[in-house]
């Protein structure tokens, strides 16, 4: 384990510095929208545009990254976030905002590819967990850290954006000195999301749940703080506690998925995280800061261990071949949902106020909770012995954890396991998409 993040240093000080920085952008924006009398509505598209650009970028940069290489790709596509960065204080316009989310949400894509696929090369099989739970630190951590940056600076000024072009330029320097030979590239393929919907309907539905309901805090928390009348210290405390939250109970809730039926812990942990949203509500209106903090980080303590939750269930019916391939199917659906998150609640805030800002989450996190209800009442829970191994990983993550059982494991062709195909099924559903890495993450 020493030697894996030995050997990988450059590119986890690269890594963090990409987080440092993206952390404060998606805050910093959201923010600055409000302050510029951008309509919530307005805020909300302009927002989305960072998943409409991941999505994309998941697409395209495998692509080139198999023409180019890893090193010039990350350097080509951190320089591209770099200056989008910058542009925003030039054009104060939604429409070139949403533009640089766009283009912000395609660079990343592909820098978390490279970063993943790199990780994924240098790792073992014996460290690759461990790896992965470093990963997940720095990312997470990150994203933490880069909120306490909004009290630097104004944010109606232009600092703060330079200190972003700053922190994604710097991330080049330990990747480009790096003396580690860059890996071999190999894109993987897709499963279709019938054939992914057939192994498990709950993996499916919550991840497009947790899609909408992720993107819609990531996107619209900074404006919804500065909408209740918090300080710009009191919004980067409020954001940053909720992703401390979700590193701290990612593995304690995993390890119970591991022991029970994990359809039953993640029904548990999304009526929790609904509950919390709907505290953090009541606490917001009324002006009560501390219980505020405190249901926020109880809700990031619930809510993001769930996108781990759906991948883990789903890989409970798949052998070890097909999970790099179902990763990258379930983060599609998951960045396809966050597109709207940003979408819905910048509509309902502008019609109906702030309040619905985790009113919305509520309702999706309960949803997810009644789909749970439902699907454990038309089918039986897989056995304990089928059960893989809890994972914990940030928000979009598919590449190491796909490749972390090198067992052959059986299909399980039992029709009452939670969708799971046969293996006749499966030859029937599994049309190939896009090629494409199970691309990286990303909680903006």
């Amino acid at each position: 384990m020493y030697a894996a993040v030995k050997n990988s240093w450059p590119l986890l000080l690269g890594l963090a510095l990409l987080m440092l920085g993206n952390g404060l952008q998606v805050s910093l924006v959201g923010i600055r929208a409000s302050l510029e009398g951008f309509p919530a509505a307005v805020t909300g598209l302009v927002m989305s545009g960072y998943y409409a650009g991941f999505l994309f970028g998941s697409i395209i940069t495998p692509r080139i990254l198999a023409n180019v290489g890893h090193v010039r790709v990350f350097a080509a596509l951190a320089s591209l976030a770099s200056s989008a960065a910058l542009i925003y204080i030039i054009f104060v316009d939604p429409i070139v905002w949403g533009f640089m989310r766009l283009l912000t949400g395609f660079a990343f894509a592909g820098l978390y590819i490279v970063c993943e696929s790199w990780l994924n090369d240098a790792a073992t099989n014996e460290t690759r967990g461990q790896l992965l739970s470093v990963y997940m630190i720095i990312m997470m951590g990150g994203m933490a850290a880069g909120q306490l940056f909004l009290n630097i600076a104004d944010p109606a000024g232009f600092t703060l954006f330079v200190v972003i072009s700053v922190l994604i330029s710097l991330a080049l320097i330990p990747m480009a000195l790096t003396a580690n030979p860059a890996p071999n590239f190999t894109a993987s393929t897709r499963l279709s999301l019938k054939a992914l919907y057939r192994i498990s309907p709950l993996g499916i539905v919550g991840m497009f749940a947790q899609g909408i309901t992720g993107g819609a805090f990531y996107g619209m928390a900074a404006v919804y703080g500065d909408k209740i009348g918090l300080s710009v210290a009191q919004i980067s405390s409020f954001i940053s506690i909720m992703i401390v939250g979700g590193v701290i109970l990612q593995w304690p809730v995993g390890k119970l998925s591991d022991k029970f039926d994990r359809r039953q812990v993640l029904l548990v942990t999304t009526m929790i995280s609904g509950g919390a949203a709907l505290l953090a509500m009541y606490a917001g209106e009324r002006g009560d800061f501390l219980t505020f903090l405190a249901s926020a980080a109880l809700f990031g303590g619930f809510s993001v261990p769930l996108y781990s939750l759906c991948i883990a269930h789903t890989n409970d019916h798949l052998e070890p071949s097909k999970m790099v391939a179902a990763s990258s199917g379930l983060m599609l659906v998951n960045g396809s949902g966050a597109i709207f998150g940003p979408l819905i609640v910048g509509q309902l805030m502008s019609l109906a106020g702030s309040i619905v800002f985790f009113g919305w989450i509520a309702l999706g996190h309960f949803a997810i909770g009644l789909f749970a209800i439902y699907r454990m009442y038309m089918s039986k829970a897989t056995p304990m012995a089928d059960q893989g191994t809890f994972v914990a990983m940030p928000v979009r993550t598919g590449t190491l954890v796909a490749a972390m059982n090198p067992e052959t494991e059986e299909w399980d062709e039992d029709p009452a396991a939670d969708g799971a195909a046969s293996p006749e099924e499966d030859a029937e559903t599994t049309d190939l998409m896009d090629d494409g890495p199970a691309l990286g993450s990303q909680n903006n």
